[in-house]
């Protein structure tokens, strides 16, 4: 059996470890999660033939491999922790240390706090990867589990949105969409990225003006 594992390639054992470490993650940061970042970073790598890919692929697998840790102790940075836990697995499983090097600063920068900021392409693409799944129709599936994870409102008025905190019945999907996700796309690092990003972006927009349309009488269908 453990003959069979050591002959699987990198990146299968290393998704096989992420996914187990992942059991029990909350649905905005779970295997389903990882695996369509995973989606994502192929589609950015096909515009970037000079890119190092598996660097990149690992890197997608493995950037919320810290989040467990972060939800147990809320102090944690699941980006600083995911590259200590990154570093652990590729160098046990005999990992090149360069491409090592190259995928722990990727996981290490792909939440872009503190000044941590992407510093080569393939932590750019890996960034821009995981930003994207907070968009489009998938981002708004995101913004409507977390809040009502937190027993938000279903809908509430711009007014409403901007004038409460995070936590608050008040953070709703729409409060997201305002205060983080609308901002996204002038964040991405890399021009297919950006592209990406304001059509999804636009979609939420198409939505929420749906939405609100839809739950307030006093405006017309």
């Amino acid at each position: 059996m453990e003959n069979e594992k050591t002959a699987l390639p990198l990146l299968e054992r290393v998704g096989r470890i992420v996914r187990e470490r992942l059991e029990g993650a909350d649905g905005c940061h779970d295997w389903d999660h990882t695996q369509r970042v995973c989606g994502n970073a192929e589609r950015l790598l096909a515009s970037f033939p000079d890119a190092d890919a598996e660097a990149v692929r690992l890197a997608a697998l493995l950037h919320d491999v810290g989040r467990p840790e972060e939800k147990a102790d809320g102090k944690v940075c699941h980006a600083l922790r995911g590259a200590e836990i990154a570093k652990e697995i590729l160098t046990s499983l005999a990992a090149d240390p360069q491409l090592v090097s190259r995928v722990v600063a990727a996981v290490r920068t792909h939440r872009y706090r503190d000044g941590l900021a992407p510093a080569s392409l393939e932590a750019e693409i890996v960034y821009d990867a995981d930003k994207l799944d907070s968009l489009g129709a998938v981002g708004i599936g995101r913004a409507f589990l977390f809040a009502g994870k937190h027993g938000a409102r279903l809908h509430n008025t711009r007014k409403e949105a901007l004038e409460n905190g995070a936590y608050s019945r008040e953070d709703t999907a729409y409060r997201e969409y305002l205060v983080k996700l609308r901002k996204l796309p002038d964040a991405m690092r890399t021009p297919p990225g950006k592209e990406l990003a304001r059509e999804r972006a636009e979609f939420m927009r198409l939505f929420f003006d749906r939405l609100d349309g839809e739950t307030d009488p006093r405006k017309p269908e």
